[in-house]
Formats: C-alpha cells, structure tokens, sequence
C-alpha cells in the first residue's frame, strides 16, 4: 500500500505533438478544416530572395518534398502542390491559444516550439499529474485530447511519461507506425529511452551529427559513459538534456496562465450555449470553490470564470473583490452581470472556476450586541454591506475608479484625509489624531479643498469675528464659537510639498442673522509688541448647513 501511494504521486507529463500545425492552421481561416486528402501542402518561407519549404504535410513529405527545399523543386516534382506563406508569429498566436485551451484538461500548460520557426512542429506541454481519474485514465486523456484535435483539423499524437524529456522523445521517435498516443509506464524512463535514437534527447543536428561519428547512436549508450570528456567536447548541453530525460535533473514546465491554486471544474455531456446554463454551472462550482478555501482560511479577492468552447478557444471572465469573501451567492452576482458578453460559438463544453488571488479571511469577532442579531437574522453587517455594493460598482467602472477617504496622522484638516482606491484601504491606527479630534470637536459637512480669503472684522488679538464679507456678501455674526488652536506639525514641516505658511490657525464657528453657519479661521497671531509684524488673514474654510 505504501509503494502504492507513492506511484500515486508521481509526476507525469504530456507532450503534445502537432506534426503539421503550420498547415493546418493555415486551413483553419478557409474554414476547410476537412482538406482534401490527395492535394499536398507546404508552407513557404522568402530566404535571400528565393522561396524555400518551411513545412511540409505527410502526402507532401512522400513526393519527396522536405524543408528547406527550393519551391521551384518542390513544384518539379509535384505539380499540383498546393502553397500557404509560412507565418511563424501567427503560429505562435494560435498555439498560445490551443495551449489556453487544453487548460481544461490540466492548469498546468505551455507551448512548446522546437527551434527557432517550429522545424520539428509545435506541440504542447500538460502537466497532468493527478489529473488522468478526472477522464478515465491516461490512455483515455490521450486518446480524448488527439481525437478533439483531429475534429478541429490538426493532426496530432500524444505521449506521456514521468519527466517532459521523456515524453517527448516517445513522441517524436517512440510511436510506431499508425499510432496516435503512447502511455508509459511510471519509473521505466531508462528502458523507453535506452533504444531510442540520440536526437530524441532534444540536441542538435551537430551533436547529434558528433556523436555519431563516435558511434554512440541511442540514447542508452550516454546512460554510464564518462561525463568530463562528453561535456569538453560537447558542452553542458549533452548532460544536462541526459539528466533532464532521466529524471535527474528537474525541468519545470512555465505555464503561460498562472495556474489557480484553488479552482472547480464542470464538463457538460452535451455543449451548452445559454447564459442560464452558464450561470447555473458557476452556481455550483463556486460552492465548490468556497468550501475549498473555508477550509483553507482564505477568502476570494480576484476570480475567474473560463469557459471551455469546442472549436478549441476559451471566453474568460474575471471579477475582484475588495475584501476577501467565501460569500458564493455574492460571487454569482458579480460574475452574471458578465454572462451575456460570453460568446458560446458552436457550444461550450467545460467551465471552469478559479480563484486567482486570494488573502487568509477568519471567521469574525462579533460584540455581544450582535451575537442575538447574527442568530435570528442572517443578514449582512455593515462592513459586508458596503463591501457589497463596492464589489458591484468596482466591476462596472473598475476598481482604481473607486475611492474611499483613509485618514491620515495629520490635525490638518485639508490634510487629515486621503483619497485612497477601496480596495487598498486600511485600517486606520489605534489612537489615529483624527478619530479624537472628530469625535470631540464639530466638524463642517463641506470643507472647501482650497480655504477661501475673507475680508473679516474682528476685536483683538483673540475674540471672534463681527463681521466678514465672502463673495461679495456681508455675513453679520450672531452666534460665535471658538477658538480651536491647530498649530503647525513641525514632523511634516521639513518633508512637506505643500506650499503653506506655517502658521498656527485659530478655528471659530459662527452663525449670522440667517441662520447660516461656518468654519473660520485666523492664520497667524496679532503682536501688538510688533507692530511691523504682518497682519493675520482670515479664510473661509467650511460650511456646517
């Protein structure tokens, strides 16, 4: 039972050989995904103003035609070829796109492209270790993945074995004659590589070629040979593709998507193409989902919904969050205002939730006065409310475009606060200076960004205003309160960027003859010591109605 587990847990790998991509996706925008089998197919390439083979497809390959080979040779020996100009960026595209694809069978894929323009085809790396039981099994995974390429027009043979070096010699030279998909056997890497040729170690032409002349033409004549003569004379290369094919040597696989830790997947028995179906599946995958992560104590900040077409392309759909939340009701919300956007093509046949990013979320300390609240009612707090409603009006407009005021450790008032996306807001600090001074001194409903100049008659040096005039009107002073002292912070004076004179202020609230109410203040003090000294300004710096 033991040795048992441990088989269990080891990685297996799925190369993904695509003999004749460059071809077959040159058909792909034809829509002729069926070609005739009798014409054959190349792809061209300018070099030096001659045009040469690129690729060439099987029916090609027999009239003799291979890559690297003038097209007007090429058409000597077959007339009727038929020719596609080779666009290697364009194949990159599309396999990135397969490789988006294929993530349905496993999170873990990248493309893979032997040589610098594909010259032994492309393919694609799968990362399938603990995936198989989802389909039946490695032979039914392989057999699955070939049989929905050739559906969409790509030929196509699979291996898969225990280190990517080794899947990918059984690919390219371990298949025999007619077959699509070879599944080896865990911890018999030496005895599938030991017969094959060197090439199907991954070197080049010129090692391969050099090891040749030595008589070392299998893979297993490397196996126990001295390593310091190979490496001077070939280089690190040589050992380290052995190493890599044998499992001595590690070789990650870099997927293009970073592959969610958390994630749930559905497949369909037939494609689906209605949002209802859509949403019904997310419904129950985020519960899924959810459970995963309660049990993790992590919570959802940023999600993804990936939907799974059959013409082999993907719609994604991704949301945030502002706080962390397992709330999958919640989720479902944000993510179904998104559904009708999803184009279903000719159906989609898996679905696939994950969470991108996630931060740890506990269960929360409630006061007593909540406790008979949360018992007999399971509605939201406050703080779930609000966050709620962000998450909803953040996905809309976009989360950078939402603000909140975080408080800052300054008495200042235009200073006191700061605009701050929501979903980077913290918690203010234990004893923060504005949370006192809030609390015990009234503050104006509008405060003015900028303080506004007044023309103000006062008694001195201390006493409250009489009179003031703003905007061209004169305000008579009935009710006066005051003054509240905020004097410069020296702390920010020598790091400061705003342009201010630091100047204590003298803060009054005063209401006139109309029942109107505002928030003066004096910069500066009278010295009638000084009597040079620069008179004091008042500025209008809010309204309280």
């Amino acid at each position: 039972m033991k040795k048992q587990a441990q088989v269990k847990k080891q990685r297996r790998v799925i190369s993904l050989w695509l003999p004749n991509f460059s071809i077959d996706r040159a058909n792909i925008p034809r829509g002729s995904n069926k070609r005739p089998e009798d014409v054959p197919q190349v792809t061209v390439i300018k070099e030096q103003s001659a045009l040469r083979i690129a690729a060439a497809d099987p029916r090609a390959q027999a009239s003799g035609i291979f890559p690297g080979m003038p097209l007007t040779d090429a058409r000597a020996l077959e007339p009727a070829l038929k020719i596609h100009e080779a666009d290697h960026a364009a194949d990159l595209a599309f396999l990135a796109r397969l490789a988006d694809w294929c993530g349905h069978y496993s999170p873990w894929t990248a493309p893979d492209v032997t040589g610098e323009a594909g010259e032994n085809g492309y393919g694609i790396w799968l990362d399938v270790t603990g995936c198989d039981h989802l389909f039946g099994g490695e032979e039914a995974l392989l057999n699955g993945i070939v049989a929905r390429l050739n559906s969409m027009g790509f030929a196509a043979r699979a291996a898969v074995a225990d280190t990517p070096g080794t899947a990918w010699a059984a690919v390219h030279y371990g298949l025999i004659q007619g077959e699509r998909v070879l599944v080896t056997k865990p911890g018999r890497v030496r005895d599938i590589l030991r017969r094959l040729p060197v090439a199907a170690l991954r070197f080049s032409p010129e090692i391969c070629l050099g090891l040749d002349r030595l008589g070392l033409r299998h893979a297993g004549d490397l196996f126990d040979l001295p390593r310091g003569p190979l490496v001077v004379r070939f280089g690190e290369i040589l050992i380290r593709r052995v190493d890599q094919a044998l499992g001595r040597q590690s070789e990650p696989i870099s997927p293009q998507n970073p592959p969610p830790r958390y994630r749930a997947r559905m497949s369909f028995a037939e494609p689906v193409g209605k949002s209802e179906d859509i949403e019904e599946a997310c419904r129950q995958l985020l519960k899924t989902l959810c459970q995963q992560m309660e049990r993790a104590g992590r919570g959802v900040r940023r999600l993804e919904a990936a939907c799974y077409r059959v013409d082999g392309s993907l719609a994604r759909v991704s949301i945030g969050t502002s706080r962390a939340t397992r709330n999958a009701p919640h989720l479902l919300r944000l993510l179904s205002e998104h559904f009708e956007s999803i184009d279903a093509g000719f159906g989609i046949e898996t679905v696939v939730v994950g969470a991108l990013q996630t931060d740890q979320l506990f269960a929360d300390q409630l006061s007593l006065s909540d406790v008979p609240q949360r018992m007999f009612n399971r509605s939201q707090t406050a703080a779930d409310s609000m966050a709620s409603l962000v998450d909803r009006v953040a996905n809309r407009v976009g989360h950078r475009n939402v603000h909140s005021l975080a408080p800052r450790n300054s008495y200042v008032p235009e200073r006191a606060v700061r605009r701050t996306p929501y979903a980077e807001q913290t918690k203010p600090l234990a004893g923060h200076p504005p949370a006192r001074w809030f609390n015990n001194r009234p503050r104006p409903l509008s405060l003015f960004d900028t303080p506004q100049l007044i023309e103000v008659v006062a008694p001195i040096p201390d006493d409250p205003p009489v009179l003031f005039r703003w905007r061209r009107v004169l305000h008579r002073v009935v009710v006066s309160g005051g003054p509240e002292r905020i004097g410069p912070e020296w702390w920010e004076l020598a790091e400061s960027t705003h342009k201010e004179d630091p100047l204590p202020r003298d803060y009054y609230q005063v209401e006139d003859a109309d029942g109107d109410c505002f928030w003066l203040y004096r910069s500066g003090l009278y010295q009638a010591t000084n009597p040079s000294a620069a008179t004091p300004k008042w500025y209008l710096h809010g309204l309280f109605s």
